[in-house]
């Protein structure tokens, strides 16, 4: 291969930096059928962990499946072509050739190579390649586009010689399986060559034929190089895995050891991953077992969750057609509506999500006892500052399926009367709204058949019902 296989220069020092709590292992979990890197130091090497069972031949089967096939656009072959002219090796990586191997066409395709970011810049300007995406260079990324037409992200092989439990700084390598060795779960760990090749190094693909999810060598070490690969870990769960309940135990237990490192991760990460989580398969079979796992806290979620509550929204939603709004499911977990501000201010929620939540935990424990009919949730709709999708939201999340149905076909009726008509009776400001609000209800109550005239005539019996201080209006609102 061209040029040197190392970009970043480590010292005695910077190894020596690494959490303590690991150094010991390293030192015994060196296996010798761990090829180094040039360059890279035993030390270094085996600060990855125990490697898992490794394959004698990684390179142990050939594939030319349609969804192998699907994946050769003149694009990508015009790079591959690049890759082989100036001999750096390029394979298919990642959670890519995971899709391809369980017969799903890969909506986007990450590349791998030997070439260092420097090597594939200089190849690329050679050639008159335009490049994109500066910002992962630092990374070892690049990102060619190719004829105009197609991005392609090409990552330098790599291992991690530092991490704070979310970032790492990296080493280069030219060696494949060090490079599978970092990556987190096994059945994201194999490469895929242009002829069709898997490599697998770790017995992934067997995992991914028996749909087992497990992290690659040791789940500890795997977990406190990235937190995020907790939450990670049951998203994949729940698109491998055949049976809701088929954990490995040791993995389960390595997750639970580490939740606290949840702390580390922003809150916009963990809700990405959390509404994958939920709304997939075995979604709050997977939130229960992350329960387990102590998580709760960590995440945005109460340590004592509305466990009755949240079985009971799971067998109501079944009734309705999906997807349904992640934020219901979390909601269903939330005892009131300072849980749902404390989970908006872990999670970073928007601000729908915010407002649902916060209306559901407010508004449910009237359904049934002030809101029974269809006039009532109606009305709601009416109400400054809801907007109806909360309400139809309301009902799918109370399990009322036919005033849901009612509701959705609903078409509101305009309402006759404007602000301008009640400023010609003296109105402004605050009590304009207050009297607006309530011509509306008795709007609503007459099955939206008050006139605009029928209405005015109500303005001297609604003004009796607000104050006219000001600060008691306040009060009111």
């Amino acid at each position: 291969m061209n040029g040197p296989s190392l970009l970043v220069k480590f010292t005695t020092r910077a190894i020596l930096s690494f959490n303590a709590r690991h150094q010991n292992r390293w030192i015994k979990t060196m296996t010798s059928s761990m090829v180094c890197s040039r360059g890279a130091s035993p030390e270094l090497i085996a600060q990855l962990g125990k490697p898992p069972r490794m394959r004698t031949n990684p390179a142990f089967r050939k594939i030319a499946t349609p969804e192998f096939q699907s994946i050769f656009t003149p694009e990508l072959n015009e790079l591959v072509a690049l890759f082989k002219k100036y001999d750096y090796e390029l394979r298919i990586a990642g959670g890519a050739v995971r899709d391809i191997l369980m017969g799903i066409a890969p909506k986007d395709i990450d590349l791998a190579t030997t070439a260092t970011p420097e090597q594939m810049k200089q190849m690329f300007e050679k050639e008159e390649v335009r490049m994109i995406n500066a910002n992962g260079e630092k990374h070892g990324t690049i990102t060619p586009r190719i004829n105009d037409k197609e991005n392609f992200e090409v990552t330098t092989l790599r291992i991690d010689i530092r991490t704070d439990g979310r970032h790492a700084e990296v080493m280069y390598t030219t060696d494949w399986q060090l490079d599978a060795n970092r990556r987190d779960l096994t059945i994201n760990s194999m490469f895929l060559g242009f002829d069709g090749t898997v490599y697998d190094y770790f017995y992934a693909y067997d995992d991914l034929q028996e749909r087992r999810v497990v992290f690659v060598g040791e789940a500890d070490i795997r977990i406190t190089e990235d937190f995020l690969r907790i939450l990670r870990y049951f998203r994949f769960y729940g698109r491998i895995a055949s049976e809701e309940s088929n954990h490995d135990k040791a993995t389960l237990e390595a997750i639970k050891e580490n939740a606290k490192g949840l702390t580390r991760i922003s809150g916009e990460r963990i809700w990405s991953e959390l509404q994958k989580i939920v709304v997939g398969n075995f979604g709050p079979a997977l939130f229960l077992q992350m329960h387990r796992c102590e998580l709760f806290e960590y995440i945005g979620l109460p340590k004592e969750p509305y466990l009755n509550e949240f079985d009971r929204l799971c067998k109501a939603l079944d009734q309705f057609e999906k997807p349904h709004h992640p934020i219901l499911y979390l909601t269903g977990m939330l005892h009131s509506v300072e849980n749902a501000m404390e989970m908006h201010k872990r999670l970073k929620l928007s601000a729908y999500e915010r407002d649902l939540a916060r209306f559901i935990t407010q508004e449910r424990e009237k359904v049934d006892s002030q809101y029974t009919t269809l006039r009532h949730y109606q009305k709601l709709c009416l109400q400054k500052y809801i907007q109806r999708d909360f309400v139809e939201q309301l009902l799918k999340y109370s399990g009322k399926l036919e005033l849901y149905n009612q509701l959705k076909s609903w078409v509101k009726p305009n309402f006759p009367i404007r602000g301008n008509a009640l400023a010609q009776h003296g109105l402004n400001g605050v009590r304009l709204g207050l009297v607006m609000d309530e011509l509306k209800l008795l709007w609503a109550d007459s099955d939206f058949q008050l006139t605009h005239d029928d209405l005015l005539k109500k303005i001297p019996n609604v003004l009796e019902k607000i104050p006219v201080s000001s600060s008691k209006v306040k009060r009111m609102k």
